[in-house]
């Protein structure tokens, strides 16, 4: 099997970003997994034992003293040794800001092909096909790229399950200290949100309200909902712009992209904007009291009703059952 090199995110305070289980997913359907784990000297060890059981077959740990300071660099240098010693058939990424900005680097660096937020990823005789969710989720197409090695960033959450756990073996490799024209990372701050809520990005569950909630108080309907079933809270941009909830809660095509297992959307018309950002979630509930919402066009589940009749008999009904 080829070796996929997988860039892991880290965050700022050392731990593995919500978005690793997927992306080793994704790389275990093409072939065998490579983490790519950039570090500071003396840090990542405790990662090891982490990606293993996410079924990370080797783990390449680039470490380097610049690593934090300067921006993006250290990734791609880390991403462009580790095609040296691991001759992969294909190079993944997060469709994150981050991780588009390495792939595209890479992309230049090595003469490789790029394909952006793919959704789903096979190999075809020795090309990667990728599948991308496009329009607005309108349309399901593929792309290819004919020889030379393929750079992939995956969308967040589209890609479901877990490679086998496994004893990786691991590669420590040093960064050098050029850098060249890099940005210097000044200051990094932390943006904390207290909430015992999953966060959106990467969540399996959401619950999303739309202009239909009628106001910033009615929209706490939504938020017991979410609660109920331990989901992130979602909003389509009508809510965010009429003030009912952040702007961080967004999901859409100028918010926040999601692959959930559940999406429940509640009081949401259905603009393709909207759809854009959620419409590749594995099971789709709407319920909206016009029957023509174009919400419905794209639901597994709908109902026509009023969500402040239909929704606190539902939020009744799951508190119910976890009693039992």
């Amino acid at each position: 099997m080829s070796n996929i090199l997988a860039l892991i995110e880290i965050s700022n305070h050392g731990d593995l970003e919500d978005s690793t289980p997927s992306l080793l997913a994704a790389a275990a359907k093409l072939g065998t997994p490579v983490a790519v784990v950039v570090t500071a000297p003396g840090a990542g060890a405790a990662l090891v034992d982490h990606l293993g059981r996410l079924g990370a077959a080797q783990v390449y740990l680039a470490q380097g003293e610049q690593v934090g300071t300067f921006l993006v660099t250290p990734q791609v240098d880390a991403l462009a040794a580790a095609v040296l010693a691991f001759d992969p058939g294909a190079i993944l990424t997060v469709n994150s800001v981050e991780g588009r900005d390495v792939a595209a680097r890479l992309a230049a660096r090595i003469d490789a092909g790029l394909v952006i937020d793919a959704v789903d990823l096979r190999f075809e005789g020795t090309n990667v096909v990728a599948t991308h969710s496009v329009f607005g989720g309108a349309y399901t197409v593929e792309s290819t790229v004919e020889g030379g090695p393929t750079i992939v960033t995956v969308r967040q959450g589209a890609i479901e399950g877990q490679a086998d756990a496994v004893a990786p073996v691991v590669t420590t490799a040093s960064l050098g200290s050029e850098t060249g024209r890099s940005a210097i990372i000044d200051e990094v701050i932390d943006n904390v949100v207290v909430s015992a809520r999953p966060g959106l990005r990467g969540a399996t569950k959401v619950v999303s309200g739309g202009r239909g909630l009628g106001s910033q108080e009615k929209f706490e309907l939504v938020e017991r909902l979410a609660d109920a079933l331990g989901a992130a809270v979602g909003a389509s941009r009508a809510a965010v712009d009429a003030g009912f909830v952040s702007q961080a809660s967004q999901v859409g095509q100028t918010g926040v992209t999601v692959s959930p297992q559940l999406y429940v959307a509640l009081g949401i018309s259905g603009a393709i904007q909207h759809r854009a950002g959620m419409q590749t979630a594995k099971t789709i509930v709407a319920i909206n009291k016009d029957a023509d919402a174009p919400i419905f066009d794209i639901a597994d589940f709908g109902i026509v009703g009023d969500v402040f009749t239909v929704v606190p008999q539902l939020i009744e009904a799951i508190e119910s059952r976890s009693k039992k």
